[in-house]
Order: C-alpha cells, then structure tokens, then sequence
C-alpha cells in the first residue's frame, strides 16, 4: 500500500454534548472541547472526530440538521469553531467533522419550502410518493403509505403530509426526511456545503449514513420489511460518491470515512478501492450492528475476510464503540472483576488488527455502560420508539426495557468522567443525561496518577504505532484457527514481524504456537509491549507454548 498521513491516523472521537460543559448549561459544547484539546493531545492522537454540531432541533441529537452554515447554540458559535480548529492544529493534530448528507431535519428551510406546495422547485429535493390503496383490514380501503417499508427509528418510513396529500420518506426519526441524490441540483448544493467546512481548514470528514444516498430504483413492497437492507447499496451509490470525490474531496488534503451500513467484504472494497476515487475508508457494521455479544469465531472470520478483501485495494477502519454502539468494555470485554484487563486487550486487538483505530472518548480510561432504572431516564430516540411499538404490541413493559438496556445508545452517551466532584467534573449544573454511578471509582483523574491505568496503556499502544510502521502497514495473517477463546495473529512489514496474542475469557489458557507455522524451533520473541504488569520481556521458544492468564494481551517481535 502506498503510504499517506491519514492511513496512519489515530482518530479519537469527541462526542461534545457529553464531553466538557463550560457554561453551566448542563450540556457539553465547543469551548469544553478546547479546554480539554491538551488531555486529547497527550493520548498521542492525531486527528479529533467531532459528532454534530450544526444547527438543529436536536431530535436526533444533532443528526437532524436545520441549517449546515450554522453552529446550533447548545454548542457554542461559529468563532468557537474556528479557535476550535486552529487550537486543534497548533497541537500537531487534525479535525474531523461528521456531516450529515442523506437527510437534513423537518425544519431546514429546504424541506418547508418542499413541503408547502406540489410545485415548490424544492420539491423534488426530498422523497415524495402518493399513498396506496391497500386492503386495511376494516370496511373499504384507505389510502396508506406507498410501500411498507421501514426506518430504523419506526415501523415505517412513510410520513403523511396532510397538507399536500402526500408521503415523505426518512430512513430515521419522522423529523428526518430522506434527502433526493437523484437530483444534481441537491447534490451541487451539498457539495458547495462540504467546501465552505473545508475552506475553514476542517481536515476530515466522516459522512453520516452513506449507504442510503441512493434510493431503490422502484417503490414496491418487500416481503420482510424488517429486513432493513433493502433501504441500502442501490443503483447509483458508487455514481455519487465517484461525483463528490470529483467536485470536493480531490482538491483537498483531506481524509474520508463513510458509514457505510451492511458493507461486506464483497461489497466494501469498491468504496475505498483507491484505483476508484470514492472514500479513503470506511465504517462496516458487521460486528458493531450484527455481533450483540462477542463471537471470537465470528470475529475472526470478519477479520480475516476484510483483510483479504481489501488487501492492496484500500484501508478499513477497527472499532468497537462509538456514540451508537454501547460501550466496548461491558458489550464485548468484563465491566467487573476484569475491567482493566479486558479494555486493555480490547485496545491492543484494536490497534493492531489491520486498519485505522478509533478511540471513543471514555474508553481510554475503561468507561462503562449504564443502567437508568427507567425509561423515562432514557434519551435515544430509537430505544424510545423501539419501546413503545414492543409495548404496543402487547409485550410486558419491564421485559421490553431490560431488553433494550443492553445496546441502548446512551451507554456510551453519559458524560465523560473527569474526577471525582459532582457530575464528574463534566459540568457545574445537572447534566442533559445522568452521569455513570461509577465516575467515582472510574475516571480522568484515578487514571493519570495510576502509571498501569488504562489510560497509561492506551497512551503507549498509540506511541507504538507512531513509531512502528509494521502496526500501519503490516500484512496479516492470523495464527490461532478457530479457537474460541485465542486470539494470534502476525503482522510483517519491511522485515519487521510482530506476533499479537490475546486470551479473550476469564480463565487462563496455553497458546501453543507449535500449532502454527512460525519458523524454526528456536524462534526468539521479545515483549514489545503486555497489558499485566509484569510480563517475562524476553522468551525463548522450547515447548513452543506461552501462558495467558485471563484477558492477558501480548505483543512480542519476532527477534529469530
């Protein structure tokens, strides 16, 4: 792969409303950001991605943009952003945005100009459809949405608009109707949009629900509507995003991450391919959306499949958690007797496994899940849709809410845990979302004074990287077969191999490399880097078999 700065980024997330509050509302915003850009910059990162921060009604927390030229209030103004951006760079990093293209809220002028008449030039810039006559089920038939079709936040993806007469799609919340990319004027105007960001010095750009940009060629009902899909990966995506790296992304030194839902190891590589000029990289979703639990089996299978995919094509990107994905440590790792262990083995698999790691603020100190002792605590749009339509189907209100606790997106929504003081430092006044109980035990502060943190562990995985081009541009090759709770895998780079081994489970296990093929019998490992205090750092292969006590993490280079 030819080498570019952005494939050897470490990207840590900045979800701002939970991040530092610096004017006593109770909500994060820009200048809590730039009050804490120095703490960022001491993990070793080198680019900041900011969640939105457009104006907005905020139902959908920011991802139901009113006005892309302007800064919503609860953030801050237009001259925040801009010291946020050149304080961001005086500390040697870049700055992410996240924009949001395949659909703007219910009250962006572009969409009340559509709605208020059939032959509003806006019109066609969003989703119309007349309704259908269906058999209802009761005396006669009415008119119904056009197709039974569903959103992710609802049973259905069609709004009556009772003053036209007329259906509009959102593939979100009812507030968030679908954008039309069939439309070049729409998309001209979008792409004007993401210069004048651009033109502001931001360096990246993450694009918010990509694989729904192009709609299906015709508008009839699916045989399993739940199935979600078929929203996804229609005729003309690739046509549109081949056309926005053309008008935009080429005339900048930039980086590009699309999320990309039901990407495939078939499919994905013709987003990042390079010889294609779409998208630097991309999110998939095969573990964070399709894995509740971890599946070392499955997980591996994801991995080495992506790696082969995209194997001298493009760069993918590794996470766990994110502002929708419910934190790494409780989903997928031990929040309890092995907390510190498992975020630490979670983090090496992350920056070592081939692509660009990405950090979610709080998982660098091991932050983890909640559970609110009511839905009425809860703010995610889509646990609360969710609920309502399971209890109206009958369920038991208690069962549904236990239910979605779990994955619930505001797991990883509750306010960063700076120390000990009241609502953990985040702010003076009660925060928009309750703090975690455990910001006593777990936070900032604790961490800086521990030097076997798992902050002081993230902070020398992220200088390895900076340093050790095989972690970037290594080939991989796992080594640990179908093992469920074992996981080895090689990295090779320019003469440089390092062999990562992982036991994944709350008991100790043997990995025996006799099962592998390693070399010769006298292979020599040096630790390079383990997350228990005291590791052997030098081992010499004669049983060809090394120890892992539980949720250990090891990364040796191969001396011989």
């Amino acid at each position: 792969m030819k080498p570019a700065w952005w494939k050897e980024s470490v990207v840590y997330q900045v979800y701002w409303r939970s991040f530092c509050d610096t004017n006593g509302d109770g909500i994060g915003d820009l200048q809590g950001m730039i009050a804490k850009l120095d703490y960022i910059q001491s993990l070793g990162v080198t680019m900041v991605w900011i969640n939105p921060f457009n104006e907005s009604p905020d139902k959908d927390n920011g991802y139901d943009v009113s006005d892309y030229y302007a800064v919503m209030p609860k953030a801050g103004t237009m001259e925040d952003f801009e010291r946020l951006v050149v304080e961001t760079h005086a500390r040697g990093m870049k700055l992410m945005m996240d924009v949001v293209v395949n659909h703007t809220s219910d009250r962006h002028p572009w969409f009340i100009e559509s709605r208020s008449s059939y032959d509003n030039p806006k019109r066609d810039w969003y989703i119309w459809r007349d309704g259908t006559e269906r058999e209802s089920g009761e005396i006669g038939t009415d008119k119904e949405p056009p197709t039974n079709w569903r959103s992710y936040f609802n049973p259905s993806c069609w709004e009556l608009d009772e003053a036209t007469g007329q259906y509009y799609m959102h593939s979100f919340a009812t507030e968030q109707p679908d954008l039309n990319w069939a439309n070049p004027e729409l998309r001209m105007e979008i792409y004007a949009m993401l210069r004048f960001w651009l033109d502001k010095g931001v360096d990246g750009l993450r694009l918010d629900a990509l694989a729904l940009l192009a709609k299906p060629e015709t508008f009839t009902d699916v045989d399993d509507p739940r199935e979600i899909k078929y929203l996804t990966h229609n005729a003309g995506l690739h046509d549109y995003l081949q056309e926005m790296n053309r008008e935009v992304f080429r005339h900048y030194d930039m980086m590009t991450v699309g999320e990309i839902a039901f990407a495939t190891p078939e499919t994905g590589p013709l987003f990042v391919d390079e010889e294609r000029a779409e998208l630097n990289t991309l999110f998939h979703f095969e573990v964070a959306d399709e894995m509740p639990e971890w599946d070392m089996q499955r997980f591996k299978k994801i991995q080495r499949e992506w790696a082969e995919a995209l194997a001298g094509r493009g760069f993918g990107s590794q996470f766990l958690n994110n502002h929708d994905h419910t934190r790494q440590v409780s989903r997928y790792g031990n929040d309890q007797e092995f907390r510190v262990e498992s975020a630490k083995l979670l983090a090496t698999m992350i920056h070592t496994l081939p692509g660009i790691p990405y950090i979610y603020q709080g998982e660098e100190i091991g932050m983890t899940g909640v559970r609110y002792e009511t839905i009425g605590d809860y703010n995610d749009i889509a646990m609360l849709n969710k609920y309502v339509e399971e209890v109206g189907k009958g369920k038991d209100p208690a069962a549904v809410f236990r239910a979605l606790q779990p994955l619930s997106r505001d797991n990883s929504r509750t306010p960063m845990q700076w120390d000990t003081t009241l609502h953990a430092g985040f702010s003076d006044a009660k925060p928009w979302i309750k703090v975690n109980p455990n910001y006593v035990e777990i936070n900032v502060e604790q961490a800086e004074k521990d030097s076997h943190s798992v902050l002081a562990f993230y902070r020398e995985l992220i200088g390895l990287r900076k340093s050790n081009p095989v972690m970037v541009y290594g080939d991989f090759t796992d080594i640990s077969g179908d093992d469920p709770y074992l996981y080895g895998y090689a990295r090779e780079h320019d003469g440089t191999e390092w062999i990562v081994l992982l036991n994944h489970s709350e008991e100790a296990r043997t990995f025996a490399l006799s099962n592998h093929c390693l070399g010769s019998d006298t292979l020599q490992l040096a630790l390079v880097l383990g997350n228990y205090a005291e590791t052997d750092p030098e081992w010499e292969m004669e049983e060809r078999s090394i120890a892992l006590r539980p949720y250990e993490a090891r990364i040796y280079e191969v001396l011989s």
